[in-house]
């Protein structure tokens, strides 16, 4: 099974709709709720490129980036959860 980490604030409705797909597409994901955990903004930052948006998505370690980048993917047929 993949290693899916999606960085979130609890009101922010991308971070619903992605972790939606994640879950209607059948994966379990680490959810950092940076609310909850504000010193991880720095670490998603470093992961991600600077990004300070959220959602910012992690599969197998590999950057996927936010919401409408996860669902392009999808629709594109490029999201995979098998060791990208």
């Amino acid at each position: 099974m993949a290693e899916i980490t999606i960085y979130t604030k609890d009101y922010c409705p991308f971070c619903k709709r992605a972790k939606a797909l994640l879950t209607e597409l059948g994966q379990t994901f680490i959810e950092i709720e940076l609310q909850e955990q504000p010193d991880k903004k720095e670490e998603m930052m470093a992961k991600s490129g600077g990004r300070t948006t959220v959602p910012q998505i992690f599969i197998n370690g590999e950057h996927i980036g936010g919401c409408d980048d996860l669902f392009a993917k999808h629709e594109a047929g490029e999201l995979t959860f098998d060791g990208q």
